[in-house]
């Protein structure tokens, strides 16, 4: 019943958040497409490559209910999630190139907005996958643990042995301190205890960092002239 319960959490929640990040990138193709956009001289389809990972993550979170999916092994998740984060890391390098190229006058501020945000859409739900998967052994050996295990992150809840006993995080809760950690670039509620933990949020606040700060200043600054 545990091990079903971890898989349900992969497919139900899981499953839909990767599909959303997909999604995005699919978007944000679609509209640089139709408006011609291009970076360095990258064209359309290179948000497509940078997204064709989350394609084997969906399917694979998605298809939990029938077993372990595609990727076999934990460490193959892990290692398809830093993957992951990479690719959006390189898509934001990408964008910073465009930035700081002589044909950066001809960028404009809906092209800088619309991939600043998918971007940053992406950063969010991508580490709060990675969050999930990383901490406390997994989200299967979460569940089946007979108490609350404190792994890589220390959630408010940890510190009430009567609200842990029962609790234990899900998915959503890890998008939450994604979220909170791309927007103050810093640690809110829940605390990493690990090296591993700092060194996933610190990676992800400086990919939001460098968007929100850097990107969205210069659309700003372009929409205004």
């Amino acid at each position: 019943m545990d091990e079903a319960r971890a898989r349900a959490e992969g497919r139900r929640e899981a499953a839909p958040a990767a599909l959303v990040a997909l999604l995005v990138f699919a978007a944000l193709a679609l509209v640089s497409w139709a408006k011609r956009w291009d970076l360095v001289g990258l064209q359309w389809w290179i948000w497509l490559v940078v997204a064709l990972p989350l394609v084997l993550l969906t399917v694979d979170l998605a298809l939990t209910s029938r077993g372990k999916g595609i990727v076999r092994s934990r460490r193959a998740a892990l290692l398809l999630l830093a993957l992951l984060a990479l690719g959006n890391f390189t898509a934001l390098v990408i964008l910073v190139a465009g930035l700081v190229s002589e044909q950066s006058s001809d960028l404009s501020g809906g092209q800088l907005l619309v991939t600043g945000f998918a971007i940053w859409s992406a950063d969010v739900i991508v580490f709060g996958l990675w969050f999930w998967e990383a901490d406390a052994g997994g989200p299967a050996a979460r569940v089946m643990a007979p108490t609350r295990t404190v792994g890589d992150f220390l959630f408010p809840q940890d510190d009430d042995p009567e609200l842990a006993k029962d609790w234990r995080p899900q998915v959503w809760d890890y998008a939450y301190v994604s979220l909170t950690n791309s927007i103050a670039f810093s640690p809110t509620d829940t605390m990493p205890l690990t090296l591993r933990a700092k060194g996933m949020m610190g990676f992800e606040s400086a990919i939001s960092a460098v968007t929100v700060l850097l990107v969205a200043a210069r659309a700003v600054n372009v929409l205004g002239s």
